[in-house]
């Protein structure tokens, strides 16, 4: 009985002193706020006809299913073009945010508010990876995914090392005005009666609100470390348990896509993957898709493997060398897939929700190698602009005015 409950006396002190995957749950903000915002850009020129108000699928249609199907949407608060055209810049802004982990907490609500709009203004427009990004869209909100690689890692660790120099740190006023106006949004469009199609969303978005509130409180204002203490438990379990989820959901794909799989004839004969590859919509290099499929014993290890890899993938969850070797190819095989096949977003989708397995020592060598890159990159770039001359190096042997550099150079100059 001791054993036991030091066991669990252990276990409960790691879900509640520390968000576990701060690498994991970075890569998966990074790569899910980077597919949304790619395939925003890519699809800008053609936003109109996929989610705009005059689109085939019109504003009235979409307004009787969500009036069915209590889906959220904000696109559906006004069918005027000005509101669809800033929400969509809005979308793309909030994806950035999260991108670069700029106020990580308000940007993934955000992130979230805009992948529910789209897509459930639309619910025909996706290709399979919609459906991964719809979930996961949701479940970042209740992780702490900006501790590390974001912008907000990098102001807190400003702020620490100030502090402990002795410095006086000036207080934030982006995040209690960012707080502000979110306030103010949420009160014009609940007492206007917007959210008129479900709780849920309202629920969280309120929660989500007061609770950055309380934090802000809590870390300004409070006489003692108790209430911080305590976000800080609600949020290590929230995250904690985001993160479970999300990898719990990344097996559920692979299990049931596998599984369905063995029971399709054509998966069993060899020949599945033989198809897909000679249709129009999915064939953007014909060429490459005809070498592939020339060789039949090339179509019955590809697709004997996929069935076998995505079966057996959520059982070799506990030993570690053969999950990683599954992962690596389960990223090969979206890889092919987003070239082959042409469907790149989907791609990215997967592997994003497959790299919350990915080992911690190999993601903290690529941030580090990352990091190396970045800083070759600005030294180079330092070292290809010249140093100022003294007057032995100039031409003229003096000193030259800025006004007489800037003749030479071709440059306007006013005084």
């Amino acid at each position: 009985m001791n054993r036991f409950s030091l066991t669990l006396s252990r276990g409960i002190a790691k879900v509640t002193e520390a968000a576990l995957g701060p690498y994991q749950s970075a890569v998966i903000r990074i790569g899910f706020a980077g597919t949304w915002l790619l395939f925003l850009l890519r699809e800008f020129p053609h936003r109109q006809e996929l989610y705009g108000p005059a689109g085939p699928w019109g504003w009235n249609l979409a307004k009787q299913l969500t009036a069915d199907n209590h889906a959220f949407t904000a696109l559906l608060w006004s069918d005027g073009q000005p509101w669809f055209e800033c929400f969509y810049l809005l979308a793309i802004l909030a994806s950035a945010a999260l991108l670069l982990g700029w106020r990580t907490r308000t940007a993934s609500v955000l992130f979230m508010v805009g992948v529910l709009s789209l897509q459930n203004r639309s619910v025909f427009v996706g290709d399979g990876g919609d459906n991964v990004l719809h979930l996961m869209s949701f479940y970042l909100v209740f992780t702490r995914c900006g501790q590390v690689w974001s912008l907000d890692a990098r102001r807190a660790a400003r702020v620490e090392a100030a502090r402990a120099r002795g410095q006086r740190v000036s207080a934030d006023r982006v995040g209690p005005a960012l707080w502000a106006v979110c306030g103010l949004a949420l009160v014009l469009v609940t007492f206007t009666g917007r959210f008129d199609n479900g709780w849920l969303i309202p629920a969280l978005l309120w929660t989500a609100w007061v609770g950055l509130g309380l934090w802000w409180a809590a870390d300004r204002r409070a006489t003692s470390p108790e209430p911080r203490i305590l976000l800080d438990v609600v949020a290590n379990v929230l995250h904690n348990g985001a993160l479970l989820v999300i990898m719990a959901e990344a097996c559920l794909i692979y299990a049931t896509a596998g599984w369905y799989k063995i029971q399709g004839s054509r998966w069993q004969d060899g020949t599945a993957v033989y198809y897909p590859l000679h249709l129009d919509y999915f064939s953007p290099w014909p060429g490459l898709a005809d070498l592939m499929s020339s060789s039949g014993t090339i179509m019955m290890v590809v697709a004997y493997g996929t069935v076998m890899v995505q079966v057996a993938f959520p059982f070799t969850l506990f030993n570690r060398r053969v999950k990683n070797v599954l992962l690596v190819l389960l990223m090969i095989e979206h890889s092919v897939i987003a070239v082959v096949l042409g469907l790149p977003f989907f791609s990215l989708a997967m592997i994003s929700a497959d790299a919350v397995f990915l080992p911690t020592g190999f993601l903290r060598r690529l941030g580090a190698l990352v990091a190396r890159a970045c800083e070759r990159s600005v030294r180079r770039a330092d070292s290809t602009v010249p140093a100022p001359r003294t007057p032995e190096e100039s031409p003229q042997g003096r000193w030259e005015s800025p006004r007489a550099s800037a003749a030479e150079r071709g440059e306007g100059f006013t005084a």
